[in-house]
């Protein structure tokens, strides 16, 4: 697995998004052999944080049609939901415009023994915010520090924050757009906001290179994902996130208490 995790500062005539290789790939016999051992390994770092104070918060930013969606769902279906959230960002109601933007986000951080997965985040601030004009300058160009500041306090909290960028080619986003007009069972995943944000892909280059090099930091570093093969993207992203979650964590499965063995051995006679 070779995704890149961002580190230093942008190197003169290109940056983080450019150093991807983009023509990784992997075939479906792998792809399915791979997969399923990652989807056990999930399965068992989850195990181990339900009866810990491990979290984790999973953070998810990409161009439009990046493969975010299907990322998740090969993430979440290895997992129980019962201590599994997926928190898709869109613009914020009134409540929340009249608060500071990370107040909303806040509220939907992991408890104790549970993992929360962000689709698109805070990160919205230095991005579509800036972009589209919706934060003044000084509004976004303060919000990586705050950021930092805030991702900081989750990981001294021993909240573990995981974030990643999936990258595509605007050739492959054209393609993709292609595949879901034709599809009607698909369609409506396609919006006129997806037409006109490509119309801006150089000025979200530029904020997704500040973004990456302003807030990857020791403790919640990015990973820039090569998208364009999805099957790539998904195995890197889950190899991805099972080393980052079982670091220093105990996976052995839970011990059943006394009282729960001494009842079981009255009704099977095998060693327990």
């Amino acid at each position: 697995m070779t995704g890149r995790k961002v580190q230093g500062k942008r190197k003169s005539g290109g940056g983080a998004l450019a150093a991807a290789d983009m023509g990784k790939a992997v075939g479906a016999k792998s792809y399915f052999r791979k997969l399923e051992k990652l989807q056990d390994k999930l399965r068992e770092i989850q195990q181990a944080y339900i009866f810990s104070t491990e979290a984790a918060a999973i953070v998810f930013e990409g161009w439009d049609t990046a493969g975010k969606g299907g990322t998740i769902r090969r993430i979440t279906t290895a997992m129980d939901a019962r201590s599994v959230k997926v928190w898709p960002t869109a613009s914020p109601r009134e409540y929340y415009k009249e608060r500071h933007y990370l107040a909303r986000f806040w509220e939907q951080l992991p408890p104790n023994g549970a993992i929360s997965i962000f689709d698109r985040s805070w990160y919205g601030r230095v991005l579509v915010e800036r972009v589209e004009g919706f934060a003044t300058r000084d509004e976004w160009s303060r919000a990586y520090r705050e950021i930092n500041e805030f991702e900081k306090m989750l990981t001294d909290d021993g909240t573990r924050v995981v974030k990643f960028f999936l990258h595509i080619t605007p050739d492959e986003q054209l393609r993709r757009f292609e595949q879901r007009l034709t599809d009607p069972l698909r369609r409506w995943k396609l919006q006129y906001e997806d037409f006109r944000n490509r119309e801006k892909w150089d000025e979200y280059e530029t904020a997704i290179e500040d973004m990456l090099e302003k807030t990857s930091t020791k403790y919640a570093p990015w990973y820039v994902i090569p998208a364009n093969d999805k099957k790539y993207a998904r195995l890197e992203v889950i190899s991805r996130i099972c080393d980052r979650l079982s670091a220093g964590v105990d996976l052995s499965p839970r011990s059943l208490d006394e009282q729960t063995l001494t009842a079981a051995r009255k009704y099977f006679d095998f060693d327990l």
